[in-house]
């Protein structure tokens, strides 16, 4: 009577190997980061435009103005609105038009169909977006201390660090939601079309204390006027409007949204 052995099934050569297990999230979120400051650092161009313009807007509309570039408070409040704009200009451009250009180019809807999904993709676009945002800021903060009486101490140079994040994802996310939705040159009208516009209501370039009383309460609903208004105080103490946190809070959950439906609309779209 013979018995039967079993023996363990032993892998055959033409069988495919076993795939490597997915890269954690965060991994691949700075990988995607990594690339996309590679590509804006490659184009000198785009890198001297979000660089530049706030720091020229500074030097030739504040510093001469001796009774403000001399004033402690009101030299470190307009280094803080045009570091506000600075913010928001980065993010527009990089995202609104930057996206859009992307899309336009083979290589995104190769990344589209990448098993890793669209989350490492888009953090890594927060991340560069948020890193850009600080480096814009550079130029704008060494003309600020060198041709101004502007002045931080340590405790409010590291709110105003803190508050970079506040004031730009917002302005990512309405970036992100052009730049889904848009062609390019499309995306490059529309973000035009809506940066002054924001910029001049929300008291960037003007003081609010100069707006008239309708042009005040109006501005207080905007994203650009709440930003503005919070970084003002995080650099000189000076009291925000009550409703400034709930205002950027509640346009942040605004933007949320249009950037996914726009995301999804472009996926369905494109990848149907």
């Amino acid at each position: 009577m013979s018995t039967a052995t079993t023996t363990a099934p032993t892998a055959r050569a033409d069988r495919p190997a076993r795939p490597d297990r997915p890269r954690p999230f965060w991994p691949l979120a700075f990988l995607h980061a990594r690339l996309g400051f590679l590509e804006t650092v490659r184009i000198p161009i785009a890198v001297l435009g979000n660089l530049l313009f706030p720091a020229l807007a500074l030097l030739f509309f504040v510093v001469p103005q001796q009774g403000v570039a001399q004033d402690p408070l009101m030299a470190t409040a307009a280094v803080a609105q045009l570091g506000t704009f600075a913010v928001m200009s980065t993010c527009l451009f990089s995202f609104g038009v930057g996206v859009a250009e992307d899309r336009a180019q083979p290589f995104d809807p190769y990344l589209r169909t990448l098993p890793a999904g669209a989350g490492p993709r888009l953090a890594g676009r927060v991340l560069n977006g948020v890193l850009w945002s600080y480096l814009a800021l550079v130029p704008l903060v060494v003309i600020g201390w060198l041709l101004t009486a502007a002045t931080l101490t340590a405790g409010r140079a590291l709110a105003a660090v803190v508050m970079v994040p506040v004031v730009a994802v917002p302005f990512l996310l309405l970036g992100l939601a052009v730049g889904y939705r848009l062609s390019s040159k499309a995306a490059i009208a529309v973000v035009q079309a809506t940066l002054f516009p924001l910029a001049f209501a929300g008291g960037l370039f003007m003081p609010p204390e100069a707006f008239p009383s309708w042009l005040d309460a109006l501005s207080k609903l905007l994203p650009s006027r709440a930003a503005r208004d919070l970084a003002v105080q995080a650099t000189t103490g000076y009291e925000a409007y009550a409703w400034a946190i709930p205002v950027i809070l509640a346009w942040t959950a605004v933007f949320a949204v249009l950037a996914v439906l726009a995301y999804r609309s472009d996926e369905g779209r494109r990848f149907r």
